[in-house]
């Protein structure tokens, strides 16, 4: 704010070099000032209904301060952040995951996983608190407190980086655990960005008030700075635009009925992304149709892929005082819910004038179905998430004089929470979660014992696992090239046999199979990711008749296809499966011989695949041992 040529805020104690040239940029052109809110008469009205907008945590007889405010109020030092720049965690704690079997939470610091303060709203704001415990109790709960959606928001509260790769999916029987988890998180973005707002109309108040009484002095300036460089401060990274609908339906649903008098632009979000209503007739037809034929497709497969199943969108919702916002402009929305595919695009065709500020004062990241993502391409979504909390190359008409000092000093990113939510953890993930997410408030991780998949396996195949030695992870891939080369191909070459389906993991791999293969003149045909659908056809009839010795075939289009090939005798899983049901669904396809035979590839770097299909104790065995071949039947 602005009076009489002077401002009314004072400055931070200290500023970058860069954030120095805005400032000055920013006070040589004072008319300009606006605030982060300052789009609308109706985004400036203050609520004045909220019980809790003191941002402290109130009980009977304490006041607490909320642990939103103790972020925003906490001053990193350039060595704190140099030591988070270079820290390598470790997990001093840990507590028993009680909704999931074999399963515990492990944290660095000190644990906060205790019973929260009934009297305390458990930080959310009241009006917040009292619709989600309505919802809670609309759709059948009686005991909000021991809810799984209330533990899971307790964690999100805490404003420390998590990743839970243990989360059962909605589309794998995990409705309920999906949404509970699906439901804290929304809250938690509905919590952060109602406080953000409530604190800047607070100030503002005040400043208009000083300004009011004719008053010349600076107002003390730690007290105001209470913005980023620009208005966004959740990105909610999804796969497909099915998920997207559920996720944005629910968070209106979640939205106060006093928030969201009217929602714009709700027509054009169900005409792009589709709506998963269902007419009477439709569902009557559906039964039928289901009763009197068998599915080609596993039910989670159905599941997952009902719907928009496009991977290209990207939508800003904005919040005023009642109204709920859909395709607001990125720059004035509060949330951006956004595939990593549709944001490479945004960056390709910003890469002239670099407008990709929106990111820069992004303070919560939610990766929601991460497993899926990896199996579109997981390089584009650490692409997002390095694009995050730069400083921006324009003003975008934010008042310098009250944004936050670790925006300026370049801190962004040691705020930011990241919450990586999957089906199952995988080497990029963790080196997402260890080298990407340096929040100072520190690291919640889950962790799993698993039992493994191996009697899910129908038919008395002899799996025979045969590990390799690699001398780091960043060698394992040529090392598993040249063993296959080495010890399985000549085999392969030698027999007579056919029916021989090669199963890759990766598209990487199959490149190198591919390439192989062909070097060797050797009969095969391919059902890779990028197959058109008349030579995967044809490609099938093939196999099965013998007129092509071996099938190259990915996970990725079974992920996307779950085809039931036909004609396999032999089975060698040259990398094994992230997802576990893959392995017995493949295995299983094994048929016509009595000596039904399946090789395992694996090395010690392929630990996380492993214990999923064989269990976690059998898995560490196996690449602790000093033999180097282990036999399933």
């Amino acid at each position: 704010m602005k009076r009489g040529g002077r401002s009314l805020v004072s400055s931070p104690p200290a500023f970058s070099n860069d954030a120095k040239k805005l400032r000055v940029s920013t006070i040589s052109n004072a008319t300009g000032l606006q605030t982060e809110d300052a789009e609308t008469e109706d985004d400036l009205e203050t609520s004045g209904t909220d019980e809790d907008d003191d941002l402290t945590v109130c009980g009977p007889s304490t006041v607490a301060t909320s642990s939103f405010t103790k972020r925003v109020e906490y001053k990193l030092s350039k060595v704190e952040a140099d030591d988070l720049s270079k820290k390598k965690w470790k997990y001093t704690w840990e507590v028993p995951a009680a909704d999931i079997s074999n399963c515990k939470w492990v944290g660095t610091g000190e644990c906060f996983l205790k019973d929260d303060d009934l009297s305390s709203n458990y930080g959310l704001k009241q009006k917040l608190y009292k619709h989600w415990l309505d919802v809670y109790k609309t759709s059948g709960g009686n005991d909000f407190h021991s809810s799984k959606q209330r533990w899971f928001f307790s964690l999100c509260n805490s404003y420390r980086d998590i990743l839970h790769g243990e989360k059962k999916p909605f589309y794998h029987k995990g409705l309920e655990e999906d949404s509970n988890i699906m439901d804290a998180y929304l809250m938690h973005s509905l919590n952060h960005i109602f406080r953000t707002r409530d604190l800047v109309r607070k100030n503002n108040a005040k400043i208009d008030k000083h300004q009011m009484n004719g008053k010349e002095e600076i107002l003390p300036g730690d007290n105001f700075l209470d913005q980023g460089f620009t208005r966004p401060k959740i990105l909610i990274l999804l796969p497909l635009r099915s998920i997207a609908l559920r996720v944005i339906e629910r968070l209106i649903q979640l939205t106060p009925a006093n928030s969201k008098v009217n929602v714009e632009h709700i027509d054009r979000f169900y005409k792009d992304f589709g709506s998963e209503e269902v007419s009477s007739d439709e569902e009557e037809e559906q039964s039928k149709n289901a009763k009197t034929k068998k599915p080609s497709k596993p039910s989670d497969h159905q599941s997952l892929f009902k719907g928009d199943t496009r991977d290209d969108f990207m939508i800003g919702i904005k919040f005023t005082r009642k109204t709920i916002k859909l395709y607001g402009d990125f720059y004035s929305s509060d949330i951006i819910v956004a595939s990593p595919l549709e944001l490479m695009t945004k960056f390709g065709k910003a890469e002239k004038n670099k407008d990709t500020d929106y990111l820069s004062s992004i303070e919560v990241v939610i990766i929601d179905h991460a497993d899926v993502i990896s199996l579109q391409n997981w390089s584009f979504l650490t692409s997002v998430v390095e694009r995050l909390n730069h400083i921006p190359s324009k003003q975008h008409g934010t008042n310098v004089m009250r944004i936050r000092p670790w925006y300026l000093d370049g801190f962004a990113r040691f705020y930011r929470q990241t919450i990586i939510l999957g089906y199952y953890l995988n080497p990029d993930m963790n080196a997402l979660f260890n080298h990407h997410c340096v929040n100072y408030q520190g690291k919640v991780k889950s962790v799993r014992e698993h039992r493994g998949v191996l009697p899910k396996v129908l038919s008395q195949v002899r799996q025979i696992y045969e590990r390799f030695d690699a001398s780091s992870i960043a060698d394992v891939d040529d090392a598993r090239l040249e063993y296959f080369e080495k010890k399985v191909f000549p085999k392969i070459k030698d027999s007579d046999q056919g029916g021989i389906m090669l199963f890759a993991s990766s598209y990487f791999e199959f490149v190198r199979l591919r390439n192989f293969l062909k070097s060797q003149n050797a009969s095969f045909c391919l059902l890779g990711d990028y197959t058109n659908q008349k030579d995967i056809s044809r490609a099938r009839v093939w196999f099965f008749e013998g007129k092509r010795k071996i099938m190259l075939y990915t996970e990725r289009i079974h992920f996307y296809r779950r085809y039931k090939i036909r004609g396999i005798r032999n089975l060698i899983i040259y990398s094994l499966p992230e997802r576990k049901e893959f392995y017995y669904e493949i295995v299983n396809m094994l048929e016509g011989s009595d000596d039904l035979a399946c090789t395992v590839l694996f090395s010690q770097y392929d630990k996380l695949q492993l214990e999923r299909i064989v269990g976690t104790a059998t898995a560490k065995r196996m690449i602790k041992s000093e033999k180097g071949v282990f036999v399933f039947c």
